[in-house]
């Protein structure tokens, strides 16, 4: 997805969502440059890949290609490489009639290799440099032991900063202390404009996740009032847009972000009875003039801006624990 920027040109997820306390975000989030400094390229890359010998036609290896649904083949011979087969060369050899000549001929050896035992942020530099699709990975002892694509760096992410979050949220205090203390959730729900068959969905994940963790019912209750309402005005009076949960500091802030149309009285849209909803909206249950309303009236803290055929940005901060 995406980032979108506002007239000062920050981001305004970024500011409606500060980092924690002690957390700097420069160009990225502090757990994700941690992360690539953490990981090596073997942790990354995709081990022992299907690979041919010299001898191989660029047909057989279009068929290997098809087969394996990959984009790339390495030429090895006794565990040593001698280059590489690309798509783009495949492409060529139909071209150029020669289809059933051996790869060794035709295929890619001016190559740039990684080394297994690499930092990840090397990968990443070499990508930004050389903006190749992928790169043999190479052994101490000059062995090709995998392929690495962007692909491959971005499911090893998306895996390692799923566990990071899942090892955040398991740090909760179990001996009567309160539930919210060292806890941090954040939670990304895309809204599409009418799609009512999924509209609920999110403040249904987010009242689940609140119930196991032991949350007060009542507080549960009100946050999922903020997020439903929030989640179908979305889905009614936007082009859609993102719902973002998160619980830091021992409070939930949920954020309502669309691209458009935007607000033109933002005043009068909180007050109770107020829609620009259609008749067909109202035929189906919703329009009914009450979410931002409810919204301003269950939240400890309401921020709402709005530019017309701009977008909206509203944000609802509710406590976790119970005075």
């Amino acid at each position: 997805m995406s980032e979108t920027t506002n007239e000062t040109g920050k981001d305004p997820m970024r500011a409606a969502f500060p980092p924690p306390d002690g957390v700097q975000y420069e160009g990225q989030p502090l757990v994700l440059l941690e992360l690539i400094q953490r990981l090596k390229v073997r942790d990354v890359m995709t081990k022992d890949p299907p690979s041919v010998a010299p001898s191989a036609t660029m047909r057989e290896v279009q068929t290997l290609m098809r087969t394996k649904k990959i984009s790339g083949v390495p030429v090895v011979e006794n565990e040593r490489f001698y280059g590489l087969v690309s798509l783009d060369d495949i492409i060529r050899a139909l071209d150029g009639g020669y289809i059933d000549e051996p790869c060794a001929d035709h295929m890619t050896t001016k190559l740039v290799d990684l080394e297994d035992d690499m930092p990840l942020s090397f990968a990443l530099r070499y990508f930004d440099r050389y903006h190749y699709g992928r790169f043999p990975v190479i052994s101490r002892g000059q062995r090709l032991v995998g392929i690495i694509t962007q692909r491959d760096i971005n499911r090893a992410l998306l895996v390692e900063l799923t566990n990071e979050l899942n090892r955040l949220e398991s740090q909760t205090t179990t001996n009567g202390e309160d539930p919210a203390s060292g806890l941090y959730v954040l939670r990304e729900f895309p809204i599409c404009k009418y799609d009512f068959e999924n509209a609920g969905k999110a403040a249904n994940q987010i009242k689940k996740v609140l119930q196991e963790k032991q949350f007060p019912s009542k507080v549960i209750r009100r946050i999922a009032v903020a997020a439903y309402e929030l989640e179908i005005n979305l889905c009614v009076h936007s082009d859609g847009g993102v719902l973002s949960w998160k619980i830091v500091n021992g409070k939930s802030e949920i954020v309502s972000r669309d691209a458009g149309p935007g607000i033109e009285d933002v005043e009068w849209a909180c007050r109770d009875g107020t829609s620009t909803a259609s008749e067909w909206i109202r035929s189906l249950g919703f329009g009914a003039g009450m979410g931002l309303a409810n919204v301003k009236r269950v939240s400890d803290e309401f921020e709402i801006s709005s530019k017309k055929g701009t977008g909206t940005i509203i944000k609802s901060t509710i406590a976790l624990s119970q005075s």
